[in-house]
């Protein structure tokens, strides 16, 4: 039997082990899950979640390491979900990330948990909203979210982040794929990083140019900035934090961010009430109401759509 009161209560005092069993019943859709995010929503609203995406080979892992290492140097909480591609034998996280940020392990300020997205597409796991959650009430002062690095599904992370930003890397086309993927659209700031290659000025410019083409922005609207890293090195890391603040202060000053939380908490309740119909109508099958509604539409009684709509009925009266 869980204890969710004591569970939530040692979360909030920051213990790792809670935190992380509270995330376990996050992923697995554990029973207790409606029970601890309702011992969790009092809690909930203070941190500022950074999203980190781009393709594979940009250096996402090593540049949240390295915006942790900035953030704890300003004495914040750090929280973070990596979501990793899942293997194809347990469906579990590769937990690639885990050993790119080895420098944080020992530090109880620090939480890093990597997610499996369990074929789930978009770069993150469909846990994750519920994650951030639990690393909220925790008590992290900022969320960072390094998505799985798949390319041109990566632009779920714009709808989980206050913040997203986007990492590219000379060499690698990807101004083209940016273009390609909406990637232009969802970025509040981009970071061209392993700049100490060949083409790293180049590659600036073209996104600059790219972002010059894009939709007209009224006076006083937020541009995104494009800095320069080494993340390896440290380098430039300093000049990203400093651009997160900026629009941060940005979104609070519009209250574009009360506005995005919005949206995210109801595409939340939108995807649990969806699973919720799911459920149910996976339970339907061989039920004799569904087995009649078919051989009525196999009979030309009634139209697959009228069928819904009746289905549907049924299952909002239940």
């Amino acid at each position: 039997m869980i204890d969710v009161a004591t569970l939530v209560e040692q979360a909030r005092q920051g213990r790792p082990r809670a935190v992380a069993r509270l995330i376990t019943l996050v992923e697995n859709a554990a029973p207790e899950l409606r029970e601890v995010m309702a011992a969790l929503a009092p809690y909930t609203g203070q941190a500022y979640t950074i999203g980190l995406t781009g393709s594979p080979g940009v250096g996402k892992s090593t540049s949240t390491s390295a915006l942790v290492s900035a953030y704890r140097r300003l004495g914040k909480r750090v929280g973070v979900l990596a979501v990793d591609p899942s293997s194809p034998f347990s469906g579990g996280a590769l937990l690639g990330d885990r050993v790119r940020m080895q420098d944080h392990a020992t530090d109880p300020e620090v939480f890093i948990r990597s997610m499996a997205t369990r074929g789930h597409l978009g770069g993150l796991s469909w846990a994750a909203p519920q994650a951030l959650r639990v690393l909220d009430a925790a008590g992290c002062d900022v969320i960072l979210v390094e998505t799985v690095g798949v390319g041109q599904s990566e632009v779920e992370i714009a709808a989980q982040a206050d913040t997203t930003v986007v990492l590219l890397a000379p060499g690698m086309g990807d101004g083209i794929q940016a273009a390609k993927a909406g990637i232009l659209e969802i970025g509040d700031l981009f970071v061209v990083n392993k700049a100490d290659r060949d083409g790293a000025d180049a590659t600036a410019r073209e996104l600059n140019h790219m972002l010059g083409l894009g939709e007209a922005r009224e006076p006083g609207d937020w541009r995104p900035p494009i800095v320069k890293t080494v993340a390896a090195r440290g380098e430039g890391v300093d000049e990203v934090v400093e651009a997160l603040e900026k629009h941060r202060a940005w979104l609070e000053e519009h209250g574009e961010l009360a506005v995005r939380r919005r949206r995210r908490a109801a595409d939340e309740i939108e995807a649990i009430a969806l699973a919720e119909l799911r459920a149910r109508i996976g339970d339907l099958h061989g039920d004799r109401h569904l087995a009649g509604l078919a051989e009525r539409v196999v009979a030309g009684e009634l139209d697959p759509y009228g069928a819904a709509d009746e289905l549907v009925a049924g299952l909002t009266r239940g």
